[in-house]
């Protein structure tokens, strides 16, 4: 995880921006003066972390993951080519 100062992010905000992006790390930026740091992360990252808040938050959705999970550890499951879906 990198980390920046407000200042050299100003400064350098494209590389960073683009760093956050490319390479899927998340950017503390150190906010001097200021007892909380912020963090920067892509949007696809924030996509990805709502969906499974989003998952994770129903009862039923992660019994059927579990049972799944359970089903692919005992054999049951089924192979699929995703180039056919």
């Amino acid at each position: 995880m990198k980390i920046a100062n407000y200042s050299d992010l100003r400064n350098n905000l494209k590389t960073y921006l683009d760093s956050v992006v490319n390479d899927k790390e998340p950017l503390i930026i150190h906010r001097s003066g200021e007892s909380n740091s912020v963090v920067v992360i892509s949007l696809d990252e924030y996509n990805s972390m709502k969906e499974t808040e989003y998952i994770t938050s129903s009862p039923e959705m992660m019994n059927r993951l579990r049972e799944a999970e359970k089903e692919v550890h005992n054999g049951k499951g089924i192979r699929i080519n995703l180039d056919e879906l």
